[in-house]
């Protein structure tokens, strides 16, 4: 996915203007920015849920669901009536194939006890490895995260940083949005950083 001459406005207020992003298989892009420089607009922009002010994305041709994401809050994406089981195998039940859902929490470090557990009998931490099962199930060509180890303990986090490494070594284009420079530096290949707007 390549984003040219990218632009965000609201209102009067332009958040960001002339960025360029590209997002490739087997090369992670972080983007690091202060808070309200439009991190998560970008990715957004970059997912295709919102229009960008100016600039366009070109996007490979994908079967539906190969673009993946990974949020910061996982309880802001997560349906508190379902399941963990339920919530990990959801793109194998949208897709009609079989998914061995121990296997994929287990490869997560998810203990399987918890799969018939709600998201508010778990933790944050917890509910996080089920997303990132759901997203391994999903088995898409791009992932995008949100913060997704902000809300962490470093056990955690650093099991969610191990999982996004193997799907970028298996092929998989990955766009990390962090405040955490550290993290970005460390892991991103291609870095993008906005300025405080």
């Amino acid at each position: 996915m390549v984003g040219t001459g990218l632009e965000a406005r609201f209102g009067r207020r332009t958040v960001f203007s002339g960025v360029d992003i590209v997002v490739e298989p087997g090369v992670p892009t972080g983007v690091l920015g202060p808070s309200g420089s439009g991190k998560t607009t970008l990715l957004r922009i970059v997912a295709g849920l919102t229009e960008p002010s100016a600039g366009r994305v070109d996007r490979p041709q994908l079967p539906a669901g190969r673009i993946g994401m990974l949020a910061q809050n996982p309880r802001q994406v997560s349906n508190p009536r379902w399941t963990l089981r339920r919530i990990l195998a959801e793109p194998a039940a949208i897709g009609r194939r079989p998914c061995d859902i121990e296997a994929t929490a287990d490869r997560v470090g998810l203990d399987t006890a918890l799969l018939d557990r709600f998201p508010a009998q778990v933790s944050d931490g917890q509910l996080q490895r089920a997303c990132l099962g759901r997203l391994l199930v999903q088995a898409p060509s791009f992932v995008l995260c949100d913060e997704p180890t902000s809300m962490l303990d470093p056990v955690s986090a650093r099991a969610v940083v191990a999982i996004l490494q193997h799907l970028v070594e298996d092929g998989a284009g990955l766009m990390l949005v962090s405040h955490n420079r550290r993290l970005v530096e460390r892991r991103c290949g291609r870095i993008v950083e906005l300025g405080a707007s």
